[in-house]
């Protein structure tokens, strides 16, 4: 029996790591505005753990030209080898989200275009994962779907695996584990009708 297409995402990111990085802007035009609303909640200079980092563009690239250190965990090694070249002054940790024990906390905890990618029940789990490493007023952003389901996209002639809950499961999930929802806008057409939460942690 094959495995789950929510399994084959890290092989597809480590076989076309080349090519996404030709394919992805290094410019964050699209997500600027969300950024711009995430920084603000930052302290001057603040560390930012930016989960799913791929290649550390363009997300990681514009915080860090705003003055942030970047701490970018991804499981794909060669999707972190561009990372490394690009940015070699910020910290790249090859890590899966899902498992993942820092022990230490962030200003800014940003997903973005990454946890979308796990199942159902690893995005219920992953929000202990968010606050351990939320510090307290730590800014919290990530993307979803806009309802609950799956939905199967394609990168290089291969099925690339999404999956959303329901927009009340992650409102409950946020106030379980200690974030304050300061905005949720469904398939947002000003940012290529990414599904985006900016939250904070009351921590």
């Amino acid at each position: 029996m094959p495995p789950p297409l929510s399994a084959t995402i890290i092989p597809l990111y480590d076989r076309h790591a080349d090519a996404w990085h030709r394919h992805r802007s290094p410019h964050a035009s699209l997500e600027e505005a969300w950024l711009t609303r995430f920084s603000a909640g930052l302290p001057d200079g603040a560390c930012v753990l930016d989960l799913g980092c791929g290649t550390g563009q363009p997300m990681g690239r514009w915080l860090a030209q705003q003055g942030f250190a970047i701490t970018g965990v991804d499981s794909s090694a060669a999707m972190l080898a561009h990372a490394r070249a690009l940015q070699p002054a910020q910290e790249w940790v090859q890590g899966d989200m899902r498992t993942l024990a820092l022990g230490r906390s962030f200003a800014g905890v940003l997903a973005w275009d990454s946890f979308f990618h796990l199942n159902h029940a690893d995005q219920r789990a992953m929000f202990p994962v968010f606050a351990a490493h939320a510090a307290p007023g730590a800014m919290l952003m990530f993307t979803s779907g806009p309802s609950h389901g799956e939905a199967i996209g394609e990168f290089e002639g291969e099925p690339l695996f999404h999956a959303s809950l329901a927009p009340e499961a992650y409102r409950c999930l946020l106030d379980a584990h200690g974030f304050e929802v300061l905005d949720f806008v469904p398939e947002d057409p000003a940012c290529g009708c990414h599904s985006v939460w900016l939250a904070r942690c009351l921590g």
